[in-house]
């Protein structure tokens, strides 16, 4: 469903931060959700190596706040919504409806709405009986995850001890209880399509730079270790240890086993999850926590770094020399974790992320992407300069880089390495390795925004631009799917059509495209 509200407002801040939390609207079934428009920026998300943009909120009551899922500290608990009555039916959507009068209580109408919800809200107890699944739960942990586990080395005291008291969590999203439908509707359609430039928000940079500097102080010694072992530069890793837990200062309050064995057990991905519940046992067995206290994000994201198990028994190190890597509650050992992990992925010692550049009108948007490479000499023979003036490092000259325009010709331009593409291996996101580069470089060299602004896009849903995606394979372009978001091979896509149509080529969505390219 559409967003509801248009109101600005003044949200509250964490300690030693401004503007650093979001206000978000649920937009359809599993309850995930976008950064609402009025906010400064997303909040960094706990979710499996770092995916996603926004935050978990349910509604519990009329008038209510969107409040913060519990995973985020209170602090970050939006404020009162006085124009929206926003109820949650647990196994449904997240429903919206606006108040014509905020000051009055609701209509008789509303109420009557309100009557059929709570009638609505009972039904999942009645059609499906949660005493008899969670029955089946306890079946399916014995039958079926004990003899797997057993099979991996785990002992029956580690098995034991990480199900103590544990029962299935049903506010989760993305459930499939068994007996339901397994179809889940296509997610996020209804999602607005904003501006890349809403994940640069200024209160999110700032807190990121300003907490980054004091964190690279105060464990210097654990980051200098970590880039003498790994090559990977500390600014880099604070930058991603941030985004992904806020340097370790955002709660991480779910039991991992309960988290996991409910997704395991029923959920619209349950083999992914029951894989890694067998490697969250092995954690656990191997001692590098006590299971009846190893906690994860709502995803089964596992610390500060927010590995999921399968990572961590990959990537995960001992940065302070106990014998154990303690991503929870050891600071150098998340450090040296986040280094290793980007290391194993193929970081580049001495090579830059990236640079901001200016891209000529004669250099068309449609050279983006990391399958269109080039050295760097070649770029500038093309006329790409650096926005600061200064030429680019001598050394990186001769080797490969590769456009970005995460904006097309509505935001700033980079020449990014390959650097940049063992940031995505992390999360897939452009915008997310964009954001850990760029606070990196705030952080180490005190760099301001970025030079060229990003252009309000609006008008747009989700939906909308998945139907130009479809026109545009209709036509024989590779758009890289039709997920409503759009990719490289998106944004490149739009400026072929816009080329061959005669049309300026911008490669990014528009409302104006809409009747061309959308139905």
């Amino acid at each position: 469903m559409r967003t509801l509200v248009r109101c600005p407002l003044t949200l509250p801040s964490p300690p030693g931060g401004e503007g650093f939390g979001a206000l978000v609207e649920a937009y359809h079934v599993g309850c995930a959700l976008d950064a609402h428009p009025c906010a400064p920026s997303p909040h960094p998300t706990l979710s499996p190596r770092g995916r996603g943009s926004g935050t978990l909120i349910e509604a519990y009551h009329v008038g209510c706040a969107l409040d913060a899922h519990p995973l985020l500290r209170a602090a970050h608990r939006t404020p009162p919504l006085p124009n929206v009555i926003a109820i949650w039916v647990p196994g449904s959507a997240p429903l919206c409806c606006p108040r014509r009068h905020p000051s009055r209580s609701p209509s008789l109408p509303l109420r009557a709405l309100l009557i059929a919800l709570s009638i609505l809200i009972a039904l999942p107890a009645t059609a499906q009986d949660r005493a008899a699944v969670e029955r089946q739960f306890k079946g399916w942990l014995e039958q079926t995850i004990w003899p797997r586990a057993r099979g991996e080395g785990i002992s029956r005291a580690t098995f034991d001890a990480a199900f103590e008291g544990v029962t299935l969590d049903w506010d989760l999203p993305d459930l499939v209880p068994p007996g339901s439908a397994t179809s889940v509707p296509e997610r996020q359609s209804q999602a607005e399509f904003g501006s890349p430039g809403a994940y640069f928000g200024r209160g999110t940079l700032d807190w990121s730079t300003s907490v980054g500097r004091e964190m690279a102080s105060r464990h210097a010694q654990a980051l200098a270790a970590a880039e003498r072992a790994t090559g990977v530069p500390g600014r880099i890793v604070l930058a991603i240890w941030g985004r992904e837990s806020g340097y370790g200062r955002v709660d991480i309050p779910h039991d991992a086993f309960r988290v996991l064995g409910t997704k395991g057990f029923m959920s619209t991905r349950a083999p992914y999850f029951t894989d890694e519940l067998i490697a969250a046992l092995r954690i656990a067995e191997a001692g590098h926590a006590d299971p009846r206290t190893m906690r994860s994000s709502w995803a089964g994201a596992l610390g500060q770094p927010q590995f999921m198990p399968s990572s961590f028994l990959r990537f995960a190190a001992d940065g302070s020399g106990d014998g154990r890597a303690d991503i929870w509650t050891s600071e150098a050992d998340t450090i040296a974790s986040i280094a290793s992990f980007l290391a194993r992925h193929g970081w580049v010692a001495g090579r830059d992320w990236g640079f901001e550049v200016t891209v000529p009108g004669s250099v068309s948007c449609t050279l983006e992407g990391p399958d269109q490479g080039r050295p760097i000499s070649a770029w500038e023979q093309m006329g790409i300069t650096r926005v600061s003036g200064r030429p680019f490092p001598e050394a990186e000259r001769p080797l490969q880089g590769f456009l970005l325009m995460p904006a097309g010709r509505h935001g700033p331009a980079f020449i990014v390495t390959p650097n940049f593409y063992v940031l995505k291996d992390y999360n897939m996101s452009d915008l997310y390795a964009l954001f850990v580069g760029h606070v990196g470089d705030r952080i180490d060299y005190g760099v301001g925004d970025f030079s060229a602004g990003w252009s309000a896009v609006g008008g747009l849903m989700r939906s909308d631009v998945a139907a130009m995606q479809r026109a545009l394979e209709g036509m024989g372009h590779d758009v890289g799917g039709a997920d409503g978001l759009a990719g490289f091979k998106t944004r490149r896509s739009i400026g072929r059509w816009q080329e061959a149509t005669g049309q300026p080529a911008t490669c990014f969505p528009d409302a104006a495209m809409r009747g061309q390219l959308g139905n």
